[in-house]
């Protein structure tokens, strides 16, 4: 039987490179951000108080037909032992998880904020004749701006308030938290340790031959090779490109602040 789990979390902090080395099993199925979760949150809309004919519509019906949703979206990978969905909008919807599928997990990939500020405006500042769809036009004009939108609703925003209420949560158990840093520096040891909480048969995954790529999706984004993964894993030194009072403001990883877990979280 098929058995389902999540990726979610913060961009720009592995999630991609994640589902490269994942769907090297045969038995896995992973990749980038696919459309389930939009079409999740779309059907509890339709069922919500802005259609006039949802009180008509029981909580068991809520959540049949989105079971159903799922089973079917899911049926083309039945020959899978494990699926992995990745969305960064999971983790602010876990009770829903929990019920849906109570033996799931959900990944968290996580990275000190300032470097997925830098990572952003790297590949911004590389697209130099081209605007990204990813930015208003009162937004996109430089560092600043761009930043600032990030941080108040753009893509970092609501991707970390959806990740605090998880952490936070009473469903906090279900959560692996993988920081960035240590899928680089140390990805034997990292995917060793989720193949033991995700109770699977260790897999030799070869960590110097990823392939993955999305080139079309990135062009419409106006952000060339955002989701390309390198072919190996390994951390890379470099000098930020964001200003220094920027880097300064955001240089924070709240998960790794004492007394900041309430939940015992696992973190990688």
């Amino acid at each position: 039987m098929t058995r389902l789990s999540f990726i979610s979390g913060l961009p720009r902090s592995g999630s991609t490179m994640l589902a490269a080395i994942l769907r090297q099993n045969p038995a896995f199925h992973a990749g980038m951000s696919g459309p389930l979760f939009s079409i999740f949150s779309s059907l509890l809309r339709s069922m919500g108080p802005a259609n006039e004919y949802a009180r008509f519509v029981s909580e068991g019906q809520r959540e049949r037909m989105i079971r159903a949703v799922f089973d079917q979206y899911f049926a083309e990978f039945a020959d899978k032992r494990l699926v992995f969905d990745t969305n960064r909008g999971w983790c602010a919807h876990l009770a829903a998880l929990a019920s849906l599928y109570p033996d799931s997990r959900v990944i968290c990939c996580v990275r000190n904020p300032a470097w997925i500020l830098d990572s952003i405006e790297r590949r911004v500042q590389a697209a130099g004749f081209s605007r990204s769809r990813m930015f208003p036009e009162d937004a996109a004009e430089n560092v600043y701006t761009r930043v600032e939108f990030m941080l108040r609703k753009g893509i970092l925003s609501g991707s970390m308030q959806a990740f605090r209420q998880a952490w936070f949560g009473e469903h906090a158990s279900r959560l692996i938290v993988v920081r960035y840093d240590s899928i680089t520096e140390r990805p034997a040891h990292v995917v060793g340790r989720l193949y033991e909480l995700l109770g699977e048969p260790m897999f030799p995954h070869d960590f110097n031959n990823l392939e993955f790529s999305e080139p079309e999706f990135d062009e419409g984004l106006g952000l060339p090779g955002l989701h390309e993964v390198k072919r190996r894993v390994e951390r890379t030194e470099r000098t930020t490109v964001l200003p220094a009072d920027l880097f300064a403001q955001n240089d924070r990883c709240f998960w790794d602040v004492p007394g900041q877990n309430p939940r015992g979280v696992i973190v990688l």
